[in-house]
């Protein structure tokens, strides 16, 4: 549920206050681009009123919301300054999304991405390592190398999967067949895959580095593949 404009009107004049130097701010807690596009337009205006030095604005994406923006209105948020969007890819593979209940395939994937692009919107993506278990591990790292070759985002964060008590029962439960979670190995072994396989198209600055990692890890792809390999 949106929260009313009046209230985050309400916010960025409280930021503006506190720190009128601000230069980038993120729409946070929650997917912002499933605003309507006058609350975007809004929202975007407001901020460049308040924030002289405003230089970048970012927003979580679904592949939903970013196809469901026409071209036009895509390049209008870009005019406007957002300029990043954070889209959790997860997996390239159709059959892990379907069974995490992502409400995206590969092709909506790509499709999201490759709209993003066109409009002169960066997006840093995100995959989760271990989100096919030990049995179907090398389809989902194959299926992602795939997409993100094809599709390559500005920035690319592999993560961990980490599940708190409260959701292994509902995670466990839209599995078709038994999941076995991956070790620190076979993490390893997924993240050694993946390297091999990424040559995008496009310069990748690729990043491992988030808490859930049993292995911190930074460079640019195709460029330091051997460097991160070796590590």
């Amino acid at each position: 549920t949106a929260r009313p404009q009046e209230q985050v009107f309400t916010d960025i004049e409280a930021a503006a206050r506190d720190w009128p130097d601000a230069n980038r701010v993120f729409l946070a807690d929650g997917d912002a681009l499933t605003l309507p596009m006058d609350d975007l337009r809004a929202i975007l205006d407001k901020l460049h009123d308040a924030l002289p030095n405003l230089a970048r604005v970012s927003s979580y994406a679904t592949p939903k919301n970013l196809i469901d923006k026409t071209a036009d209105e895509l390049a209008e948020l870009k005019q406007r300054k957002l300029n990043l969007v954070y889209m959790g890819i997860e997996s390239g593979s159709t059959p892990v999304l379907k069974r995490v209940i992502k409400g995206a395939s590969q092709k909506t994937h790509a499709m999201a991405l490759d709209k993003a692009r066109d409009a002169g919107l960066k997006v840093s993506a995100t995959l989760i390592l271990g989100l096919a278990g030990q049995a179907g591990w090398e389809q989902h790292i194959a299926d992602t190398a795939d997409l993100i070759n094809a599709h390559p985002p500005t920035f690319l964060s592999t993560l961990q999967l980490t599940l708190e008590d409260g959701v292994v029962d509902e995670f466990m439960g839209a599995q078709e067949t038994g999941f076995q979670f991956q070790s620190d190995a076979g993490i390893l072994a997924e993240q050694e895959r993946l390297l091999n396989l990424l040559n995008p198209s496009r310069p990748i600055i690729f990043r491992s580095n988030h808490a859930s990692n049993c292995l911190p890890l930074a460079g640019n792809l195709p460029k330091d593949r051997d460097k991160l390999l070796a590590l």
